[in-house]
């Protein structure tokens, strides 16, 4: 059975890191507002995946919706972009194509000197 893709290697690609990054700090500003007003927060992360023309890439677009609790209300923001990726066997995804092995051997595909 092929290995799943690997959840925080995944989040760390998003976006070169920029997307984990910002999923960390909505998650202390949300904690800080529950624990600061005693009201409930939110932070939504949604994923929407299209593949690119008739590769074996998908586009993934990644978006971050949060609201903080405040004093008299709350307060949100949100952040959406995209990261193309790889899809391996299995659906594997990684932002980087798999290896594979030697398609030919050098017998079955010799290179002939030109003379």
């Amino acid at each position: 059975m092929p290995t799943p893709t690997d959840t925080a290697e995944f989040l760390e690609e998003l976006n070169g890191g920029a997307f984990a990054s910002q999923i960390g700090h909505a998650l202390s500003e949300v904690a800080a507002g529950v624990v600061d007003h005693g009201k409930a927060g939110k932070l939504t992360i949604t994923l929407d995946f299209s593949q690119i023309g008739e590769s074996s890439q998908v586009k993934i677009k990644h978006k971050l919706d949060y609201k903080v609790p405040t004093k008299r209300g709350t307060r949100s923001e949100n952040t959406s972009l995209d990261t193309p990726m790889h899809v391996g066997v299995g659906g594997k995804l990684s932002l980087f194509p798999e290896k594979h092995d030697q398609l030919f051997s050098r017998e079955q595909a010799p290179v002939i000197p030109r003379n």
